[in-house]
Parts: structure tokens; sequence; C-alpha cells
């Protein structure tokens, strides 16, 4: 069955917020890079409840939902991956208590999560994945669609 991944874009601070994925050992090619946060779908969820979800476990910030930007498909992970421009609303960035937190030995292998808020005049040079998101949203951040 293919998974459903949900992603958010959340412009705070004066930049965008992500997650800054270093030691990930479970990956061959990559162990230090960005992503945009979110995670899979569960049961029963929309996809911006979803979003909502995990952006509050990651970031411990609670965000509104504004609008879909980007959609893909992988079938790398065999997955639907949705991207949403979403409002910052209440919550302090970085206290966030999802379970890439626990320090479970079952997340040992995806290395540390360091949420990190990112200005967007640097958010070109960095490795961001996944490769064809960074390049639309570099490029609406270009044109100020964003």
């Amino acid at each position: 069955m293919e998974r459903i991944r949900v992603a958010g874009i959340i412009k705070i601070d004066g930049g965008y917020a992500f997650m800054h994925r270093k030691n990930v050992r479970k990956r061959k090619d990559i162990q230090d890079y960005y992503t945009f946060p979110g995670g899979g779908l569960e049961e029963g969820e929309t996809l911006e409840e979803g979003v909502i979800r995990e952006i509050k476990e990651e970031f411990g910030i609670t965000v509104k939902v504004i609008k879909k930007l980007y959609e893909m498909k992988s079938k790398k992970f065999n997955q639907k991956e949705y991207f949403f421009l979403c409002e910052y609303v209440e919550g302090e960035f970085g206290t966030g208590d999802g379970p890439e937190f626990s320090h479970d030995p079952k997340h040992v292998d995806s290395g540390d999560y360091l949420p990190e808020i990112i200005k967007k005049e640097d958010i070109e040079n960095l490795l961001l994945l996944p490769p064809e998101i960074k390049e639309k949203f570099v490029n609406d951040i270009k044109n100020d669609n964003l």
C-alpha cells in the first residue's frame, strides 16, 4: 500500500523552519541534510490534520495550514508526499516531543533531529531533501511567491 507523507513549509522568525538531520546511519548515501518537517499520515486524519500534528510533535509549535504548495510521488519510498504552506500560530519553537526525540533504540539509526530556522537567503546552499521540492521552493522564494 502506498504511504502518504505530509510536510509543512513554515515561515517563522525571518526564515523557514526545517529539521536538520545529522548522523543518519540508516542512509548510506547521505548522513547530514535538511528536510521539511512532517511524517506519515495516521488513520482517519486529513492531510491538513496530519501536517498540524507532525509540526506540533517535531517543533512544539501550533500552525495553521494556508494552502497546499506541492505534491510528488516517490517510487523509492512508495509514497505520495504533500507539502503545505503553514502559518505559525503559537508555541516555543524547538520544544517538540515526538517519537524521534524519545531516544528509543528503534530510532537510533535515524540519527539526530535538530529543529532549525534558516534565513531564506541561505536555503539555496543547504542540502535540502527532496531536491525536486527544494528547487520549486527556492524558485518560489526568489519570485516572492511565498
